[in-house]
């Protein structure tokens, strides 16, 4: 029978969890005190830290088990818990300096799925070259699911930030990293369609939701380059585009054009699933893309994909100049 983590004490748990966060290349210089004290110390060079959090909750964010046949491992939950923290602190402009991680474990959790929790938290910090990121302490409990919060802290290393509110007039809409295919990929697991039967490149797909991408050198190269606005797309590129024509008193118009070239390549699984794959075009946000608002004159910006235009008017987001319907995440609605 597998170990499990009712049969290890906290401390015997902790020991198999701290040397996986280790990083291959050693801490940053910014993390001046890792795990192991009642607190971590990180620098914060120019007097200001960004920090931001996320949770998935078994049952709400994630299955263990879903319908195709696929089984969440313990590294793509502790990758995406990286992922998408690194993904916010990228959409201010800025670059992780580190991770704090809580865990709530049923007792029947076993030992293997937790420490490959911790190997995906070191994977994806180091494969998505957060190089100045570690994972420095964090805290276990027990409880009726498994619960992972993890936040980071970040640094804009003098730079002022990247913010929602600045979309102007006249600006651009571009889009770095994917949108769409997490949610094709959840669609897949959520199918008759067994896993064990799919091709590679469904499987990449479902990847695509368990284990996101964001594009995390383009958020400070996009600051750099003079950004007005940014954000995480997380919910949907519809409802987070209007979170920026909100925040700025603006009216976002996405290009229908741009929108069907992001879908060409979801057409295979929208055809096998009998879906429009605009819908999750729209709609899909866990690949962790990166939303900006740029004025012309720094087009082409390399790494970024023209998505629609900015405009004066009513703070809404337009396809087209039509009027899209209700799409996107939202954790209480839906």
């Amino acid at each position: 029978m597998p170990l499990t983590v009712s049969q290890l004490s906290e401390s015997a748990l902790l020991e198999r969890i701290l040397p996986r966060l280790h990083s291959p290349v050693g801490s940053p210089p910014s993390v001046l005190l890792g795990p192991g004290d009642d607190a971590a110390i990180v620098a914060a060079a120019d007097a200001r830290v960004l920090i931001s959090i996320d949770t998935q909750v078994q049952d709400m964010d994630f299955r263990l088990h879903w319908p195709n046949g696929y089984s969440t491992t313990g590294f793509d939950v502790g990758w995406k818990a990286a992922a998408q923290n690194l993904s916010d602190i990228n959409a201010m402009g800025g670059r992780a300096t580190s991770l704090v991680v809580s865990l709530t474990l049923p007792g029947n959790t076993t030992v293997e799925w937790v420490e490959d929790l911790a190997d995906g938290l070191t994977a994806a910090i180091h494969e998505l070259r957060a190089s100045t990121c570690a994972v420095v302490g964090g805290d276990l409990g027990r409880g009726t699911e498994i619960s992972v919060t993890a936040a980071v802290t970040g640094s804009l290393d003098g730079r002022p930030p990247v913010l929602r509110s600045g979309a102007q007039p006249g600006g651009v809409v571009v889009l770095a990293g994917t949108v769409g295919r997490a949610a094709a990929g959840l669609a897949l697991l959520e199918s008759v369609h067994e896993y064990g039967s799919l091709e590679e490149k469904l499987r990449g797909f479902i990847r695509a939701q368990c284990r996101p991408r964001p594009p995390l050198e383009s958020g400070p190269a996009a600051a750099a380059a003079g950004a007005t606005a940014m954000m995480d797309v997380s919910d949907g590129l519809v409802r987070d585009a209007g979170r920026i024509a909100a925040a700025s008193s603006v009216h976002i118009d996405l290009d229908p054009e741009a929108l069907r070239y992001l879908g060409e390549p979801l057409r295979g699984v929208a055809s096998l699933l009998g879906m429009d794959p605009l819908e999750w075009v729209l709609g899909g946000g866990e690949d962790h893309g990166l939303l900006a608002t740029v004025n012309p004159n720094v087009m082409p910006l390399a790494g970024f994909t023209a998505v629609g235009s900015v405009k004066a008017g009513h703070a809404e987001v337009t396809v087209g100049s039509q009027s899209p319907a209700n799409v996107g995440w939202d954790h209480f609605a839906d």
